[in-house]
């Protein structure tokens, strides 16, 4: 349970960062207005909220491993919403990306 939860979180705090920043992207660079900057600083905003709902309670822990999720999501967010063709180079970094959070949060520890 506590790695679907981590997972779910890190997909709902995924689209709203990528989709944040996406929204403030298209109101500013392709003149689609306020409505478009308003509703990504809205949804920036519920990111930040989301992060905290992670079981892990190390903020730069969960910080980093969402970096992964930031790298993969940001280029699958590209393809779908873009219609942007990664190359491998792009597929490599994302998966190194997403084996290194999976490191950070799911290795075992000593504490």
């Amino acid at each position: 349970m506590y790695v679907a939860r981590s997972l779910a979180l890190f997909v709902v705090a995924a689209l709203f960062e990528i989709g944040g920043a996406w929204l403030v992207w298209q109101g500013v660079r392709e003149h689609k207005g306020w409505i478009w900057i308003g509703a990504g600083v809205i949804a920036l905003g519920l990111y930040g909220f989301a992060a905290t709902l992670q079981p892990d309670g190390h903020f730069g822990r969960i910080l980093a491993a969402y970096g992964g999720v930031f790298v993969a999501g940001s280029i699958l967010w590209g393809v779908v919403a873009d219609g942007y063709r990664p190359d491998r180079y792009d597929i490599i970094g994302a998966s190194i990306c997403l084996a290194g959070m999976a490191v950070l949060l799911f290795a075992p520890r000593g504490h």
